[in-house]
């Protein structure tokens, strides 16, 4: 979805949200810094396959994805991230890996982390790698209605088990 038809999509539900301009940046992370928009306000999507179906995991960008914690979660028996090159035809005028956390948006289910619930805003890539937009939560939750669900830790050393990168 291009970021033409998100803010129309935005404007439609009479949202107020700000867009931001920043120089081309590939992770959730360094759009943020690029941004100057806390890593903990920046949220990634990660695509992953839940028992088989895809869906939309919105976290964080200062965050990781525990799979074991998610299956655990959800009561799933499988939880595997979906390559890039797998998704990226999900989401028509999206630049790969700049997708928009409106899973709703792509029929794709839609889990958002319980630590994105303690914050007033977010900030996400708009489908571009040059280009946030910032909203509140309430509004985003309103418009998405994602499922709350823990399956994310800031600072977990890597070694443990069952953590996945995204």
């Amino acid at each position: 979805m291009p970021s033409q038809k998100l803010k129309q999509f935005l404007d439609e539900n009479r949202i107020e949200y700000v867009t931001l301009k920043h120089s081309p940046a590939f992770t959730a992370a360094k759009t943020a810094h690029a941004a100057h928009i806390p890593g903990k306000t920046m949220v990634k999507t990660v695509i992953v396959r839940i028992d088989g179906a895809p869906a939309m995991l919105v976290l964080p960008s200062s965050y990781k994805v525990f799979s074991d914690l998610l299956k655990q979660e959800l009561g799933a028996e499988e939880v595997d991230l979906i390559p890039e090159a797998e998704f990226q035809e999900m989401f028509p005028g999206c630049e790969t890996g700049a997708m928009p956390p409106f899973g709703n948006l792509f029929g794709l289910e839609t889990y958002a982390a319980e630590s994105l619930a303690e914050d007033t805003e977010i900030a996400f890539n708009s489908g571009t790698h040059v280009e946030l937009i910032r909203m509140s939560w309430a509004d985003y939750k309103r418009l998405v209605n994602p499922k709350i669900r823990m399956f994310s830790f800031k600072n977990i050393p890597a070694a443990d088990a069952g953590e996945t990168d995204g």
